[in-house]
């Protein structure tokens, strides 16, 4: 059962609210990362030196932090730190299950 949030939303408008509200930047994001992915295939098709590879490879993987940590920043704001989420807890526990398995 979804119940009804004050203002007409219910929980599972909530539950991706931040993201949809942010989806036009994130979506800018994840091209821009798809492009960075791509230049990385490219430079090893074209068996670029690996100095090359390894800047690609970091720029990569920095934009995926990046939009990592846009989308936690949006979660904790959201779902942990706002004292009206209903779903504090549930959102506090798959923050801990989230990083975890990112820090591994």
């Amino acid at each position: 059962m979804v119940s009804t949030l004050p203002g007409g939303g219910d929980e599972e408008d909530a539950k991706v609210a931040h993201v949809s509200r942010d989806q036009e930047k994130l979506l800018v994001r994840v091209r821009r990362i798809r492009g960075q992915v791509e230049a990385l295939e490219r430079a090893l098709s074209g068996n670029d030196d690996c100095s090359t590879v390894l800047h690609l490879i970091a720029a990569s993987r920095g934009a995926m932090d990046g939009l990592m940590a846009e989308v936690l920043e949006g979660h904790i704001r959201e779902h942990v730190a706002n004292p009206k989420a209903p779903d504090r807890q549930e959102a506090s526990q798959v923050l801990i299950e989230l990083i975890r398995s990112y820090l591994k």
